[in-house]
């Protein structure tokens, strides 16, 4: 045996000559696999500069440096990548997104509150947006609150105080503009928590609909979480 079973460290062989390099190889390995934390796993082209031990997953279509290598974990090491396979059950924080998921061997799923045998379950997240406030009566968010998920409350604070003349805003969605709370302060520092009496299912992904009050918005940065659950689908075999 020459690697270790799990990890694929590198084992030192009998008599082995600079004996330093294998294991130092083994202590980087370790280091970047160990309190497992991906800078994307979504990412398909290498970063530019990477700091040594960054791990990224390599998801399909992936290019450059990393073409060929989809589905396992490119750790930058020494001036370039190398690359290991994540085992089914291996948990990883996952920073571009900011949440926890675990391999099931197929995929990264999110960290559920429960799991059937076939992998189906249910996982709680937050989901966060800067959103930049545009000028006129109201102002609309990209489309963050996910498809298919159960949203229970959609928290916030202006980091960057709202300008253009309204003297407070309301926050909702198309059709139910203040679902999410009214007469919030357009001051920085003013916050919001809009919680709704049971949780609301949104079916495509959706945004979210700030709209002024008492004058209108030039700009402005409001931060907003939407705290929700989502439910991932059984596993075929």
């Amino acid at each position: 045996m020459t690697d270790t079973p799990r990890l694929a460290l590198p084992l030192v062989a009998p008599s082995q000559a600079q004996k330093h390099v294998t294991v130092n190889e083994a202590f980087a390995r370790l280091d970047a696999l160990t309190q497992l934390v991906l800078a994307s796993a979504s990412e398909t082209t290498p970063p530019v500069g990477p700091v040594d031990g960054t791990v990224h997953f390599v998801p399909p279509g992936a290019v450059n440096d990393w073409a060929g290598q989809e589905g396992r974990l490119a750790i930058y090491q020494g001036g370039g990548w190398v690359f290991a396979d994540p085992a089914p059950g291996w948990r990883a924080w996952i920073a571009d997104v900011g949440r926890f998921a675990i391999w099931s061997g197929a995929a990264w799923e999110p960290v559920g509150l429960g799991t059937s045998m076939s992998g189906a379950g249910m996982s709680i997240r937050s989901v966060e947006i800067d959103h930049a406030v545009q000028s006129g009566s109201s102002s609309t968010t990209a489309a963050f609150l996910p498809a298919g998920s159960l949203v229970f409350a959609v928290t916030g604070i202006v980091t960057a105080g709202i300008t253009g003349g309204a003297t407070s805003f309301q926050l909702g969605v198309a059709g139910s503009p203040d679902r999410y709370g009214s007469g919030i302060g357009v001051a920085a520092a003013s916050w919001l928590r809009g919680i709704t009496s049971s949780p609301l299912a949104y079916y495509s992904d959706t945004s979210l609909l700030l709209t002024a009050d008492g004058g209108l918005f030039s700009g402005g940065i409001v931060r907003l979480v939407a705290h929700l659950g989502e439910f991932s689908l059984p596993a075929v075999s």
